[in-house]
């Protein structure tokens, strides 16, 4: 077994020699903002890769190095106005949301070579103040090596290739140990919260494969709704339950066969009655909305049940799409790919819970952003809906991002 700091740096020096491309700095550029010698050697060297799943550095090659203070007004403008701790931390990234945006900005510590996060508040530019620092990793190297393992996990390649094609629970358990032990050995055994929370979190998207045998998005294992909701918590439906108007087959038999649970917290379904169609919903005067207001093909669209704030989530007959029924928009907004997708959600948010329970809540306290951020890209890459639609709103992404709400 290979041993030692070196052997180390130089798998990561690999692993960033294999994207093309990679941003490096010359030594000039790096005076006067960086005296941390190992750090310069990794920035004249190895350098940061272009193509990450996590960050982006690509303005370090573009504007170089920037302080913190010089990014928020420099010096006698509302950079005087910043802690001592920040002024000098030089911006080199940024941490990527939802779609690719930027988050976080990426900072570097040009004399210890730590690396941390914190937001600009680019709607308050009077407040510096207001900005703060979270730990992300004691070294550019090890941010590489985290966010290689990360993207290796997404792309069930590298370290991960084993889990190409395996599913379910057991290799959820198998993945996040795997996941956490590399970011463990990497930061003295306590990662920042954002690398504990990929751990956490990231691998459950393993947790289905493509559909196959069931004909829609995903293949869920038997009993998974089962054993996360409990088997009196999930109801199955029977074929006199179902409007005439709902004729996609992989529906009618996921929702008799696999079943959805009762209480979704975010979502309560429709048990009192057989299910109905929007039309039928309302000609029975629940709501009271205007007849002349429903979206097309109301009579082919099943109300499966309640979301929040007069939101109903309904099911295409037809085509088996899940589709949010915003009644104060009178819009229909894409939600989930199908039935089979829409299961993962509900099981992803429960399963979520029950994690941040068992951890005393150490998902939430203080990095709900980054938790958000963390379950949206898990849902986006089981169900791509909410990313690759034109709809400019998106139900479970608004509902995730919704920190006073909590619903995470």
């Amino acid at each position: 077994m290979r041993g030692g700091a070196m052997s180390t740096i130089d798998t990561v020096a690999a692993d960033v020699a294999d994207v093309a491309a990679a941003i490096t700095l010359t030594e000039d550029a790096l005076d006067p903002f960086v005296t941390h010698a190992s750090t310069r050697r990794w920035l004249t060297g190895p350098g940061l890769p272009c193509d990450s799943g996590l960050f982006s550095f690509a303005r370090l090659r573009t504007e170089g190095l920037r302080t913190v203070a010089g990014s928020t007004g420099g010096a006698g403008d509302a950079g005087d106005r910043l802690s001592a701790e920040l002024r000098d931390q030089l911006v080199i990234g940024g941490l990527l949301g939802p779609a690719g945006t930027e988050t976080e900005s990426v900072l570097l510590d040009g004399a210890t070579g730590e690396v941390s996060t914190t937001y600009f508040f680019h709607d308050r530019p009077d407040r510096p103040d207001l900005m703060d620092i979270r730990p992300l990793a004691p070294s550019l190297p090890t941010l590489v090596r985290f966010a290689a393992a990360t993207d290796e996990l997404a792309g069930l390649r590298g370290q991960f290739a084993a889990y190409a094609g395996r599913y379910g629970t057991k290799a959820v358990a198998e993945a996040s140990r795997q996941l956490l032990a590399v970011f463990e050995e990497g930061a003295d055994g306590e990662p920042a919260p954002l690398w504990r929370m990929a751990a956490l979190i990231r691998p459950l998207a393993l947790v289905a494969g493509p559909g196959t045998a069931s004909g829609l998005a995903l293949d869920l294992p038997v009993r998974l709704l089962d054993q996360e909701f409990g088997r009196g918590g999930v109801v199955r439906f029977e074929e006199v339950d179902f409007p005439a108007t709902l004729t996609h087959g992989p529906t009618r038999r996921f929702l008799c066969e696999t079943g959805l649970p009762e209480d979704g917290f975010l979502f309560q379904l429709d048990t009192d009655l057989p299910l109905r169609t929007l039309t039928e919903y309302y000609a029975d005067g629940e709501g009271g909305f205007p007849p002349d207001r429903l979206p097309a093909h109301a009579d082919r669209l099943i109300r499966l049940g309640h979301l929040t704030d007069d939101h109903s989530l309904v099911v295409d007959g037809a085509t088996g799409a899940v589709l949010n029924w915003s009644e104060p928009d009178s819009v229909l907004y894409p939600l989930n790919t199908d039935i089979s997708t829409l299961a993962f959600t509900l099981w992803l948010l429960h399963r979520e819970h029950a994690i941040d329970e068992e951890s005393g809540h150490a998902l939430t306290s203080e990095t709900y952003d980054q938790l958000a951020m963390t379950m949206i890209q898990v849902l986006s890459a089981v169900d791509p809906t909410g990313a690759t639609t034109d709809a400019d709103w998106h139900y479970w992404t608004e509902l995730f991002q919704d920190e006073a709400g909590g619903v995470l």
